[in-house]
């Protein structure tokens, strides 16, 4: 349709007040809150996000097309619950204990947001138990920690411990990321996934709800 199109266009360009008219109008003819969500807002941050991993726009691009989702989703979320539409899975997202980074943690949650995932974001400097506890009240599947430092990052080896001593390492997918994290170190600590970029950890965090 060709409405889906511009709301997929306009969000690209961040263009937040198109966005927000054009959803309405989807609306307004009748278009489903759910298929103006797909085929509309998800459709252009996906294609955000390739062009993000490609290295075709850049963190800003990001940013105002993210600001231009949320005008839609605004219109479209009490829709959405009315209609009993669920996120497609939930995260708990935040950066560890003593790291105060968070532009990364925040890119990494709009992405997953652009992938139709329910975000709980909370916050920097975050203590291990928290991002479990977080989890266990939620009901979400996959914890997310981020760290900047080589000082922190051996704080997400805590993460994954308090899950184990909460005795729910086995429901829960255990996401690490950050400049200094590379894959043997999650690996090592007995992380599930690591993501290098964060187009890549919406990736994985949908591929691991899908399981």
């Amino acid at each position: 349709m060709e409405i889906l199109n511009q709301i997929s266009e306009a969000l690209q360009k961040g263009k937040a007040k198109d966005v927000k008219v054009l959803v309405q109008e989807a609306v307004d003819s009748g278009i489903s809150a759910q298929q103006v969500l797909n085929e509309g807002l998800l459709a252009g941050m996906n294609i955000i996000g390739v062009k993000f991993k490609n290295n075709e726009v850049y963190v800003p691009d990001v940013l105002i097309a993210a600001r231009a989702m949320k005008t839609g989703t605004e219109i479209l979320k009490p829709l959405l619950i009315a209609d009993g539409v669920k996120a497609t899975g939930k995260i708990v997202l935040g950066t560890v204990k003593g790291d105060l980074h968070d532009i990364g943690k925040n890119l990494v949650g709009m992405m997953m947001e652009g992938k139709g995932l329910e975000v709980i974001d909370i916050g920097t400097d975050v203590p291990a138990e928290k991002f479990i506890s977080t989890a266990i009240e939620t009901g979400a599947q996959i914890v997310c920690c981020s760290a900047l430092l080589t000082t922190t990052m051996n704080e997400m080896k805590n993460v994954v411990e308090a899950a184990i001593a909460a005795g729910v390492r086995d429901k829960l997918v255990i996401m690490v990321g950050g400049a200094p994290v590379n894959e043997s170190f999650a690996k090592s600590i007995g992380a599930d996934i690591y993501s290098p970029d964060a187009a890549s950890a919406a990736e994985a965090a949908v591929a691991a709800i899908v399981k």
